[in-house]
């Protein structure tokens, strides 16, 4: 850990200053989605379309997503005897966000011991501590394979309306390919990661050469496949990548040594720390992989980003670092001066030597002083997602690679010919769109449907003035009806699978209770729901999402939380308590807060 004295009045000023660059009175406006400017690079370049008929039945569990969120819930449905689970998927197979990303370099930022789903039930070893792409969709395969969701799973198919049907007890589900079917239970797992977006830069689809998003990679054109290979096409061509957050960081290294020319557009860098990825040693998982031990991964994961002191570390990485240098700091502190406000600080004092760390590591890697300078991010470590990586600062030593800092402002507009930057035209062969996906925008309008509860009521209406749930998971008027994602309840960020497996692990033990008990419905009570709510408002909020840092889609590209999006933090007290306490909710086998009825 570094000694050097900072000026941290000096480096905040920096940050504020770095940060008014970037404001933009437009926030979320400022993207558009691919489909609508290019609906040919929206199309699946991945998977065959196959004509079917139309679905007309009844399935106990309709679970809508096939991501890790559609794979465990079903995976846990079929293991509390649930036979007939239907996951209904928008691509063509299995995988949500890891069946898109397929750009050279994918891989997970979080540890693969945790990020990587049911590895304990699937007997698989990752094969090495950052998993790529091909592993992930892999593991997403071998899921979908030992729990039978092939069977009744419907791809290239998009949820166009759920309607609960008050007679019948049911849910009525319809799609994009005319399937009309009924469903006892839903879920959703749409997540925020599977809506592409573009910038919204003047002229976008004006250009004459070739463009495509990240999540649409056309190989035909750069050579290679999605399970590696050199892009042995892009050797005459001069490309632009525009975007340099984790998606670029990945696969910019692997351009770089394609491409006659890489031109990479930056509005704001990355902090780009250590990644440190290696192959997993099979004695060493093997004496570390016994009953439980995933789980335990798990929680060590997630002690290790609280503020007790846990014993170990397991998981070594970047995420449980800054919470080991809070740890630090604190503990040279008198246990009498343990309050918020000295934690707050500790985490001010680590974040200050961290990133200035992650600053001093660019100008030990990249040899020209001018790009090094604009590739250093100046903002706290959690205002943005923290990237990790082993070859990306690398690549801008390469002779043909060439940095275009845009110091906040991004592309003024794309043109027949290429980029314009700076007032400069850059002409180019092809331009790849790294602008990840759309995530601060409402449920209903990513998921692409929104559900007719009781009496009529939609959920965006019942949300109209934030979300409203028991445990993040239920909603009064929707009977049967669970949502998959992290907000009021862990919204543990770092690690979102773990998130999601314990949603799961709730759905399942709920639904198995009413199926045993022979109940048709069960849904959170009003008093319920409202009380839930109201202990995730009395929160302070989160570290991360401040005003004063960049803007990004952690705090809604600059503006803040809104009072609605206050109810989409998690549990006040963390995602610990909250794992606490849902865990000894499902244990008690009471349901507090639920409301079961017979047919």
């Amino acid at each position: 850990m570094t000694t050097t004295t900072l000026d941290k009045a000096a480096i905040q000023k920096k940050y504020l200053e770095e940060r008014d660059k970037r404001l933009r009175e437009d926030g979320n406006a400022q993207y558009q989605r691919l489909e609508g400017v290019f609906d040919d690079l929206a199309a699946d370049p991945y998977t065959p379309w196959k004509e079917r008929d139309p679905v007309t039945d009844h399935v106990t569990f309709a679970f809508i997503g096939g991501g890790f969120a559609g794979l465990v819930v079903g995976a846990r449905l079929k293991e509390a005897g649930i036979s007939d689970v239907r996951i209904i998927e928008k691509g063509g197979d299995f995988g949500g966000t890891w069946y898109w990303n397929r750009y050279p370099g994918a891989q997970c930022d979080t540890a693969s011991m945790i990020y990587l789903p049911l590895l304990e039930e699937t007997g698989h070893m990752p094969t090495e501590k950052y998993a790529h792409a091909p592993e992930i969709r892999g593991q997403c395969v071998r899921i979908a394979n030992q729990f039978n969701l092939y069977e009744h799973a419907l791809f290239h198919t998009e949820v166009t309306d759920l309607e609960w049907q008050e007679t019948e007890q049911r849910w009525r589900v319809r799609t994009s390919r005319g399937d009309d079917f009924t469903a006892k239970y839903v879920g959703m797992g749409t997540g925020p990661l599977h809506v592409a977006k573009l910038p919204g830069i003047e002229g976008i689809d004006s250009f004459k050469g070739k463009a495509f998003h990240t999540s649409r990679w056309d190989y035909d054109y750069t050579g290679g496949t999605p399970d590696g290979g050199a892009l042995d096409k892009l050797s005459d061509k001069r490309v632009a990548i525009i975007g340099t957050g984790a998606t670029a960081v990945q696969c910019v290294p692997h351009l770089a040594s394609a491409t006659k020319e890489l031109l990479v557009f930056q509005r704001t860098p990355s902090s780009v720390d250590v990644r440190d990825n290696h192959p997993i040693d099979p004695e060493w998982f093997e004496s570390i992989a016994t009953p439980g031990w995933q789980q335990r991964w798990f929680d060590n994961f997630v002690e290790n980003q609280s503020q007790g002191m846990p014993a170990e570390d397991l998981v070594m990485d970047g995420w449980t670092e800054l919470s080991r240098r809070i740890r630090e700091k604190v503990l040279t502190l008198p246990p009498s001066e343990w309050n918020p406000e000295t934690m707050m600080a500790a985490f001010e004092d680590a974040d200050f030597e961290k990133m200035d760390e992650i600053r001093a590591r660019v100008d030990t890697i990249v040899k020209d002083e001018d790009t090094a300078q604009d590739l250093k991010a100046w903002y706290r470590q959690l205002c943005k997602r923290p990237c990790f990586h082993d070859a990306y600062l690398q690549a801008f030593n390469e002779p043909g690679t060439r940095l275009i800092h845009t110091d906040g402002k991004g592309v003024e507009r794309i043109t027949e010919t290429g980029v314009v930057a700076n007032g400069e035209l850059h002409e180019v062969d092809c331009i790849i769109y790294a602008s990840g996906f759309e995530v601060g925008s409402e449920y209903t309008e990513r998921a692409g449907f929104d559900l007719t509860g009781r009496d009529g009521q939609k959920l965006s209406e019942h949300w109209s003035e934030g979300m409203r749930t028991l445990h993040g998971l239920q909603s009064h008027g929707f009977p049967n009806a669970f949502i998959v994602q992290p907000s009021q309840a862990a919204n543990l960020i770092s690690n979102v699978p773990h998130n999601i497996v314990d949603h799961a692990n709730t759905i399942s033990t709920i639904v198995a209770h009413a199926e045993a008990e022979g109940y048709a419905e069960v849904e959170p009570t009003s008093e319920a729901e409202t009380a839930w709510v109201d202990l995730v408002l009395s929160g302070s909020g989160m570290m991360i999402g401040s005003t004063e840092c960049t803007p990004g889609y952690y705090n809604n590209e600059g503006q803040g939380l809104t009072e609605k999006n206050r109810h989409g933090l998690g549990h006040p007290a963390g995602a610990r308590a909250f794992f606490q306490h849902i865990d000894k909710w499902r244990s008690s086998g009471e349901f507090k807060g639920l409301e079961f009825r017979k047919a």
